[in-house]
């Protein structure tokens, strides 16, 4: 009677919008295109969110390690949210990269992005600079005040886990979502089993994390290419079609994300051809590799603006910015 008490207060003080952000299924983390001159592609951008909303995707992340977040100036991620909230936001859940390995530009940002009309802020622990637990908690506290928000766990790119006991420091505050957990299904199946909502970060193990371990969804790379089949997999169990899409997953991560994205989409006619350093395309043979997996996985669930092509090197460009 107690718990039950205290979890309904906890309901009680969240807010509606993070009650509803914890139903979301399947939440994309979207490219940011290019244009020659380095500036962001926003008819390519709008496009491929068109082809995310008609094939069911119900939120993305702006600005996000596949957004290349950390390659865009904060005025940028900042108008990019806002474009977003204009053209989509009665039709997606718009999710800010706002989070920084620095307290304050953290806080500025995630301020910031909430009011150019963001749903929700993505948060990180200090990367590179570590701090201690408490910090950890301190720093996230910090932007929480804002509005709702996503805790992104990837001790892969930040060097440091934000472990369990850390999350349940937080768990209770009114605008904490949930978590983008990529420490696999123990960590995921720990937290759910503690209340708490979680996103897989891992594409690879997304199907099994949501329909063995409890996680709500995933916050997927694979579904800038793939969206519907990746709605499918988070709706049903279909093993069939998890272990039909294992060889894209490899493909997309055989380089660092955003690589394979990237240059994905870019063969798919997507995107132009244009790379902010420091990544590049991935190399021609493996291109030509991955143009026939997207062909056998069946061009009509993918973003193919025109006819497929592996591209030569030289089609490729990069830009500072």
């Amino acid at each position: 009677q107690v718990y039950t008490s205290i979890f309904g207060a906890i309901l009680e003080s969240m807010s509606e919008e993070t009650k509803n952000l914890r139903q979301v299924r399947l939440i994309t983390a979207v490219k940011t295109p290019y244009l020659p001159d380095g500036k962001i592609d926003l008819e390519a951008y709008e496009k491929l969110l068109e082809h995310q909303i008609a094939n069911g995707v119900e939120g993305i992340i702006v600005g996000g390690t596949t957004g290349e977040g950390h390659l865009l100036s904060l005025d940028e991620r900042l108008g990019l949210i806002s474009h977003t909230k204009a053209k989509f936001g009665s039709r997606l859940k718009i999710v800010g990269n706002t989070g920084s390995n620095h307290t304050a530009q953290a806080v500025n940002a995630t301020e910031k992005g909430f009011a150019a009309g963001m749903d929700a802020s993505l948060l990180i622990n200090p990367y590179y600079g570590k701090t201690s637990d408490s910090g950890i908690v301190m720093h996230l506290e910090a932007a929480l005040k804002f509005g709702p928000a996503f805790i992104y766990n990837v001790p892969g790119r930040t060097g440091q886990d934000i472990k369990p006991d850390v999350i349940m420091k937080i768990k209770d505050h009114p605008n904490f979502i949930g978590v983008k957990e990529c420490m696999g299904h123990e960590r995921i199946k720990e937290l759910s089993d503690q209340g708490i909502c979680c996103w897989s970060g891992n594409d690879d193990q997304m199907h099994h994390s949501r329909h063995k371990y409890g996680a709500v969804g995933v916050i997927s790379v694979t579904s800038n290419v793939v969206p519907g089949l990746v709605k499918r997999l988070m709706t049903q169990e279909d093993e069939a079609l998890d272990a039909k899409l294992q060889p894209l997953y490899k493909w997309l991560f055989t380089d660092p994300n955003p690589i394979g994205v990237n240059t994905m989409l870019m063969m798919l006619g997507v995107a132009k051809p244009i790379f902010r350093l420091p990544y590049t395309f991935v190399p021609r043979d493996r291109r030509a590799a991955g143009i026939e997996l997207v062909k056998s996985i069946g061009l009509e669930n993918c973003p193919a603006f025109g006819e497929p092509k592996a591209l030569e090197d030289a089609d490729f460009q990069h830009v500072l910015a």
